[in-house]
């Protein structure tokens, strides 16, 4: 009977300190992860600046080349599919016949391996117009091989020509050894903003672009049709008018966006890489935009010193106050390798 009480008291005891502990502790997780939420990212840092997430962006004018923002413009990353506005802007300088078809191979399927879900089937036929939009809208990896061979270039032969391109434009950091963007590939902020202008000036790779969303048809008997949806989210809001872009991703790359949009009646180039979260290149875009908005609705004066403070920030590569990391949610992060 002694020893039945004292096992009593003992479990009583055990119950009254659990029961002291705060119910965070026990489960592992703060109120905030508790509840499903993240702390909010301010929109400016403390020097009054967009508080950009992404490692490297830059914000230019497209009109007059004057840096608006920049945050380490020059540092070399990697640029994941980002790159294949380069793909695009290669297969209209070989005159790519657009209303020609091209099948999907099992080298295409090979070189797009690792890569995000492709919807272009080995042995489906497409228009190679077709074949642009899967590209650059859905970012489709098996469509880079393809569109290099319909103007006869192996991937070997394209990858050299995508370099050629790059030189052609003066852009000296910009370096490519993979067709798809999967594997390597590297260059700046500031030069991929140059490489998006660039193929903002091609009316057709402008257009594409700047599609939401389309729809391709295989060339057979009885067509496949595809639904492919713009991975650039803000094109899809109407709180800015955006024209065009291309976003990308590996784990080496992060999260990456090139886009072109008109704020405060100016035309701007636009590049965000190194985000750590798929949804912050977007949060940036967004805080820079709005800050932009800002300092056009603010005296000359102002404008005119931020802009100073910017470009010179952007010449000297300097880094930015630290920032902390997004607490937005993160998609396919377990992925060995992918390009969106």
């Amino acid at each position: 009977m002694v020893a039945l009480n004292m096992r009593r008291a003992g479990n009583l005891l055990a119950l009254s300190l659990a029961l002291t502990v705060p119910t965070a502790a026990l489960s592992g997780t703060s109120a905030h992860a508790k509840r499903g939420r993240t702390p909010a990212i301010a929109a400016l840092t403390k020097d009054g600046k967009p508080n950009v997430q992404s490692a490297a962006c830059i914000a230019v004018d497209a009109e007059t080349g004057e840096v608006v923002f920049a945050k380490s413009p020059n540092a070399v990353r990697a640029i994941a599919s980002t790159g294949k506005v380069f793909v695009a802007m290669v297969a209209r300088k070989f005159k790519l016949d657009l209303d020609a078809i091209t099948e999907i191979t099992k080298e295409d399927a090979e070189f797009a391996r690792g890569g995000s879900r492709t919807r272009l089937l080995v042995g489906h036929k497409f228009r190679n117009q077709d074949l642009l939009r899967a590209m650059l809208i859905s970012s489709d990896n098996r469509a880079c091989t393809a569109l290099g061979r319909a103007v006869g270039l192996t991937p070997t032969k394209l990858v050299k020509e995508v370099n050629v391109l790059a030189k052609e434009l003066g852009l000296k950091k910009t370096k490519f050894s993979d067709p798809t963007g999967l594997n390597g590939n590297h260059s700046t902020a500031n030069e991929m903003a140059k490489a998006l202008a660039a193929a903002m000036k091609d009316p057709l790779l402008a257009e594409i672009m700047g599609t939401r969303d389309t729809v391709v048809r295989s060339v057979a008997k009885r067509p496949t049709a595809i639904a492919y949806r713009n991975t650039n989210r803000p094109l899809h809001s109407d709180r800015y008018q955006v024209l065009g872009g291309k976003t990308g991703f590996t784990n080496e790359a992060g999260y990456c966006l090139l886009i072109q949009a008109e704020i405060a009646g100016r035309k701007l180039n636009m590049s965000f890489m190194g985000a750590k979260e798929e949804l912050t290149r977007f949060g940036d875009f967004g805080r820079v935009a709005s800050w932009i908005e800002t300092q056009a609705s603010s005296q000359p004066a102002a404008k005119a010193g931020a802009s100073t403070s910017a470009e010179a920030g952007a010449s000297s590569g300097a880094k930015d106050p630290a920032t902390v990391s997004s607490g937005t949610t993160t998609a396919a992060s377990s992925a060995a390798k992918r390009a969106d």
